[in-house]
This record gives structure tokens, C-alpha cells and sequence, in this order.
């Protein structure tokens, strides 16, 4: 079948991309799928700093590539040996193909999944596949997902069945900003009722954090961003406070939370952030890190206070989450009105305005833009 979707041609060209142009929109041929593999319309997908790393060459990846990994969609067709999805489901994308054989996966942490991670670095769905094409040359898959186009194809651990009354906007947001904010908190921090919180960095998965924070019961919840035009979202979405993020800010996290966080979440992928995110916590206290820098920035950060101060410092990938628990859970919380999603939407796009929607997404002057097919 032929799809009409957005490929990126090269990496590290240029802003505006408006004007450079480093994704092309035009016709592919679409392969049906194989064992284990299902082709899905994409309804909605959502424009991430994860896919903007990968255009401005900060995260490389194999080229060309059919970009976008934060999707929702209906099943179109079933390959042989699929189990868990039928046609005309209602499907979230997990950008993590988990094997469910493996080590991490068998051990309950299926964002570390061996086989999907390697799948990703090569740019092929879980089984090695590659289905799209352009003048017979195959094109690399982005993250099993590849949602910039009006159908593709994934494997079926790619996907999670969800509520068909969530409109394909919303539901595109669980797969990744939602997941990985909410889950940096509830997963990654194991936040508490009364856990003092702070949040730097608000933009798709900030926003998510701050409410998952707020879910969890935390209080306070301070949201720092130096773009102070979110800060009125950030309140909406359950921070009691907002800072600017200026020299002063350590200190002023530490008199908003008597002393200094409990949890502090860094979701901006700045090495310099986190440090900032690390001080503006209490002793005992644990910083998580969701963003994702420069593989050339270093971290530095005084090592003895790991041990004498008891602080913990870690990662949280896709939120640390089981995205066929976590998703349908944190619909159900969006569906309760505690969990309030539609904050993040910062506008629509049409798939031949991706450009222009990535220097949207780089000037960090709005929260989540949505392709709607």
C-alpha cells in the first residue's frame, strides 16, 4: 500500500526548518505486516523533543528515517501470531518494543527491554524489519514506531489497546509524555502523599510530572521554567508555585519546600539543569532525570553526598513504566478529571507543516504540538 508520510532526510541542518526543510513529505510504499506485526492508522501523533534531538543531530540515528515515536491510531490489519490487539482497536504506541524474554523484560522492567533497545539503534522494527520504502531503498523506522505517517506498521508489543472514546489527540500524549512524566514520579521517585516535589523543565513531560506529582498526593509542587508564559499552565496542572529559573533558584526551592525537595525531576536534558535539580534537594532526598543531553555534556556533582547525605540519583526511561499497566491506569486517571491531560495540547498540525512545528517545538514557547491524519 502506498502512505503518505515525513521522512527525515538529514540530521544537524540548519533553523528555520521552515526553511531547510530536514523532513520531506511525500508518498511511500508500505509493506504489509509479518509475524508478530500489525498496521495501524495513525489518527494522531505528537511532536517531541525526543524526535527534535534526533533532527538537530544531538541524538543520531540512522538516515533516512520515517520520524515520530508519540502515536495514536486504529488497527488496521493483523500479521500472523499476533496476540493482544485486534482490528479496529484503539491503540497508544509504546516506543519500546518489549520482547517480554528477556532479562530486564522477565524482571518487570520492560523500558529496558535488550531486543527492543538494539531494534531501535538500528532503526527496524522488534523482528528486524524495515517495511517502508521509497524507490525500492528501504527506510529506517523510528523508535518501532515511525507515527509521522497516515499508517504504519509495528510490532504488536508496540502496542497498548485503550478506551475507544479517548479522542486520538489525547490519547497520543499516553504515549510518551504522559507515560514518561507521570511515571518519572509515581514509578521512577515512588512519590508519597505530602512529598515536597519540584519540576524543571515544562514542557510536554515537565507538564506531566508536575501532574503525576499532583496525583500522587505531593505538596508542594514547585515548577521551574525561565519561559514564564507556561507557568500559568504549570499552575493549572497542579504546581503551587513557579520559579524563573535564575542563579537564585536553589535557594528558593529549599525556602518553598523547608529545606529543600523531597523529589526533584529534571526534564529539560541539560546536564547543568540537573546539577541544579540535584542541589534543590533535601538530604535523603532523590532526583530523577528524564531528559535526554548532548551525549557530550558530563554531569558533575560532589560525590560524597551520594553516601553522607544518603541522596539518590537515577534515570527514568519511559517512566520506568509496563506501558500495558501503566497506559490504561493513567487514562483512567485522565477519565476521573485527575489526571488533566488536555493542558498539554499547545495546537494541531497538518503533516506538511512538520517543519515549522520542529522550530515551534525548539523556540520552547509551547507544550505539545499534535499531527492530526
Amino acid at each position: 500500500m502506498t502512505a503518505r508520510a515525513a521522512v527525515l532526510e538529514e540530521s544537524g541542518r540548519p533553523r528555520p526548518y521552515a526553511h531547510s526543510r530536514p523532513l520531506t513529505v511525500g508518498d511511500l510504499e508500505l509493506h504489509p505486516p509479518g509475524a508478530g506485526e500489525v498496521l495501524v492508522r495513525v489518527g494522531a501523533a505528537g511532536l517531541c523533543h525526543s524526535d527534535l534531538s534526533v533532527v538537530d543531530g544531538s541524538r543520531p540515528r540512522p538516515l533516512p528515517m520515517v520520524l515520530g515515536h508519540e502515536a495514536a491510531g486504529v488497527v488496521v490489519e493483523v500479521g500472523p501470531d499476533v496476540r493482544g490487539v485486534r482490528v479496529d482497536d484503539h491503540v497508544v504506541f509504546a516506543f519500546v518494543p518489549a520482547c517480554g524474554g528477556c532479562l530486564p523484560c522477565q524482571s518487570g522492567r520492560p523500558a529496558l527491554c535488550e531486543p527492543g533497545a538494539a531494534a531501535n539503534t538500528a532503526g527496524t522494527l522488534l523482528r528486524g524489519h524495515r517495511p517502508f520504502r521509497r524507490a525500492g531503498r528501504e527506510l529506517h523506522h523510528h523508535l518501532g514506531v515511525s507515527a509521522f505517517s497516515e499508517y504504519t506498521v509495528a510490532a504488536a508489543e508496540s502496542l497498548v489497546p485503550v478506551d475507544r472514546s479517548l479522542p486520538m489527540d489525547r490519547a497520543a500524549l499516553f504515549g510518551c509524555a504522559l507515560l514518561t512524566g507521570v511515571g518519572a514520579v509515581v514509578n521512577t521517585a515512588q512519590a508519597r502523599p505530602g512529598t515536597a516535589a519540584v519540576v524543571f523543565g515544562l514542557g510536554g513531560v515537565g507538564l506531566a510530572a508536575v501532574m503525576g506529582a499532583r496525583a500522587a498526593g505531593c505538596h508542594p509542587i514547585v515548577a521551574v521554567d525561565p519561559v514564564t508564559a507556561k507557568h500559568p499552565v504549570a499552575l493549572a496542572a497542579g504546581a503551587t508555585h513557579t520559579l524563573a529559573g535564575d542563579p537564585d533558584t536553589v535557594a528558593a526551592v529549599r525556602d518553598l519546600t523547608s529545606g529543600g525537595a523531597d523529589i526533584a525531576i529534571e526534564a529539560v536534558g541539560s546536564a547543568a539543569v540537573l546539577a541544579t535539580a540535584y542541589a534543590a534537594t533535601r538530604r535523603g532526598g532523590t532526583t530523577v532525570t528524564v531528559g535526554l543531553p548532548d551525549p557530550r555534556q558530563v554531569l558533575s556533582i560532589p560525590a560524597v553526598s551520594l553516601v553522607a547525605e544518603e541522596r539518590t540519583l537515577r534515570g527514568s526511561y519511559l517512566g520506568g513504566a509496563v506501558p500495558r499497566r501503566d497506559i490504561p491506569r493513567y487514562v483512567a486517571l485522565y477519565q476521573a478529571g485527575l489526571l488533566p491531560a488536555d493542558l498539554l495540547l499547545g495546537g494541531h498540525l497538518r503533516l506538511n507543516e512538520i517543519n515549522a512545528g520542529f522550530d515551534a517545538l525548539a523556540s520552547a514557547t509551547l507544550t505539545r504540538q499534535v499531527i492530526t491524519f
